[in-house]
C-alpha cells in the first residue's frame, strides 16, 4: 500500500475519533488502530527518553548523551522529518547492509531516509525536503510513534 494512502488513512482515524480502522487492498490489509489520548502520552514518554540514552554507540560515551537529552526537548524540532506511522525504526534495508544516509550528508526531497516496519510491512520513508542530515534523533532497532522526529535535514 502507497506510503501517501498510509498517512491519509491516520489522518482519518485522528480526525474523525474513530477506534480502529481496517483497509484490505488486493493481498495487503491494514489495522490501524487509535488508543485513548492517557495511553499514548504514557507509551511515548518512554519512546523519548529511550532514543537518545541508547544513540551512543559505547558504553563508555553514555553519559555524554544524557547531557545531549536536555537540549533536544527544549529545542524546536517542528521543522523536522517526523514518522509517519507507529513502527520500528531501521536505518538500513537489512542488518548487514550500509544505513541510508548518514549525518552530514545531502539528501533530495523522495530519496529513501530510513525504513519503519509495521505490521511485518517494510515502509521506506522518504525525504520531504532536500538538504543536508544534520541529525538523525532514532536509534536504529527503536520503537517509534506517529509525529515522532526523527531527522532534522537543514
Amino acid at each position: 500500500m502507497d506510503l501517501r494512502k498510509l498517512k491519509k488513512l491516520i489522518d482519518l482515524v485522528e480526525e474523525s475519533g474513530i477506534a480502529e480502522i481496517e483497509v484490505t487492498e488486493g493481498e495487503e490489509k491494514v489495522r490501524i488502530t487509535r488508543s485513548t489520548a492517557p495511553q499514548q502520552a504514557i507509551y511515548a514518554a518512554p519512546v523519548q527518553h529511550s532514543a537518545p540514552v541508547v544513540a551512543a554507540p559505547a558504553a563508555t560515551p553514555a553519559p555524554a548523551a544524557a547531557p545531549t537529552a536536555a537540549p533536544s526537548a527544549a529545542r524546536d524540532l517542528s521543522g523536522a522529518q517526523k514518522s509517519p506511522m507507529v513502527g520500528t525504526f531501521y536505518r538500513a534495508p537489512s542488518p548487514t547492509a550500509p544505513a541510508f544516509v548518514e549525518v552530514g550528508q545531502t539528501v533530495k526531497a523522495g530519496d529513501t531516509l530510513c525504513i519503519i516496519e509495521a505490521m511485518k510491512l517494510m515502509n521506506e520513508i522518504e525525504a520531504e525536503k532536500s538538504g543536508v542530515v544534520k541529525e538523525i534523533l532514532v536509534e536504529n532497532g527503536h520503537p517509534v510513534e506517529f509525529g515522532e522526529p526523527l531527522f532534522i535535514i537543514e
